[in-house]
C-alpha cells in the first residue's frame, strides 16, 4: 500500500515538472491560441458548407510541408504556403458546389502524390513527415508560438470586422450580394483565413485528423444552440478543452496528445447534443 502512494506521488511530482517545462508551455500556449482561432473559423466552415474544403486544404498543405523539409526550412512556412494556395484555388473554383467540389478533389489528388514523392525523397525526415500528418503539439517552438499568436489576432481580428457581412453572405450570399455586399472578396477573405487556421492546426492534430479540430466542435455546437455568438462560444469552449486534456493526459500516460484530443472532441460530439435534448424535453 505504501509503495503503491510512493508510486502515485512520483507520477503526480513528474506530471507537474512536466507541466512547467519550456515544451509544455509552448504547447499550452499554442494549442490555446489554435483553440481559440478554430473555435470561431470553424463556426463559418459549417454554414458555408466547406467541411470538405478542411479537409482538402489540409492535404494539399502537406507537399508544401514536406518540400520545406527537403529545403532544410521549417515545415510550418510550406504548410502555410501549401495550405493558402490550396484555399485561393479552390475558391477560383467558382461558387457552385458541384464545380467546386470536382477541382478540390482533382487538386487533392495530385496534390497527395506530391507530397507522397517528396517524402519517399527525404526518407531520412521520415519523423517530420510522421508529426505533420498526425500533429505533434509537444515540438512547438517558441518562434512559432508567436507566429500563431499572430495569425490568431489577425483572424479573430478580421472576422470582428467583417462579422455582420461575411455572416450575410455565409446565410444567403445571393441575398447579401443584392444588397451590395462583396460576397467574392469576403469569400476570398475567408478562405484566406481558413487557410491559415488550418496551416496552425496541423501541428496539433497533423493532416489526417485536421476534422476533429476545425469542423468536430463546430458541428457540435450548432445542434447545441442557434444563436451565432452561442455556438463560437460552444465551439471554442470544445476545442479548448479537447487541447488542453490531451496536454494534460499526455504528462501522466504514454499516450499521442492528438489521440486524446481527437478522442475527447469527437466523444463530445456523440453526448453533448442528445445530452441537450434530453434536458430540454424535462
Amino acid at each position: 500500500m505504501l509503495l503503491a502512494t510512493l508510486v502515485n506521488d512520483s507520477q503526480t511530482a513528474h506530471g507537474f515538472e512536466l507541466l512547467v517545462m519550456p515544451f509544455m508551455r509552448n504547447a499550452l500556449l499554442a494549442g490555446t491560441l489554435i483553440a481559440l482561432a478554430a473555435g470561431v473559423i470553424g463556426y463559418f466552415v459549417v454554414l458555408r458548407d466547406l467541411a470538405f474544403a478542411t479537409h482538402a486544404i489540409a492535404h494539399i498543405g502537406f507537399p508544401g510541408a514536406t518540400l520545406a523539409v527537403l529545403l532544410s526550412i521549417t515545415p510550418v512556412v510550406g504548410l502555410l504556403v501549401g495550405c493558402v494556395g490550396g484555399g485561393l484555388t479552390i475558391g477560383l473554383a467558382g461558387h457552385r458546389a458541384r464545380d467546386r467540389e470536382i477541382v478540390t478533389g482533382t487538386v487533392l489528388a495530385f496534390m497527395s502524390g506530391l507530397g507522397i514523392l517528396f517524402s519517399s525523397v527525404g526518407s531520412s525526415q521520415s519523423g517530420t513527415v510522421t508529426n505533420i500528418l498526425f500533429g505533434n503539439i509537444l515540438a512547438i517552438s517558441s518562434t512559432q508560438v508567436v507566429l500563431f499568436a499572430v495569425i490568431t489576432a489577425v483572424t479573430l481580428a478580421a472576422l470582428a470586422v467583417t462579422g455582420r457581412r461575411m455572416m450575410f453572405s455565409s446565410i444567403d450570399p445571393a441575398v447579401a450580394q443584392a444588397r451590395g455586399v462583396n460576397v467574392r472578396a469576403l469569400s476570398a477573405l475567408f478562405l484566406v483565413l481558413m487557410s491559415l487556421v488550418i496551416a496552425i492546426s496541423v501541428t496539433v492534430v497533423g493532416v489526417l485528423l485536421i476534422f476533429a479540430l476545425l469542423v468536430t466542435p463546430a458541428a457540435t455546437a450548432v445542434k447545441m444552440s442557434a444563436r451565432p455568438m452561442y455556438v463560437i462560444a460552444i465551439a471554442t469552449a470544445i476545442a479548448l478543452v479537447s487541447v488542453w486534456s490531451g496536454l494534460v493526459v499526455a504528462t501522466y500516460q504514454p499516450w499521442p496528445p492528438t489521440f486524446v484530443i481527437t478522442t475527447i472532441a469527437c466523444v463530445l460530439w456523440l453526448v453533448l447534443p442528445p445530452l441537450k435534448n434530453a434536458v430540454v424535453r424535462r
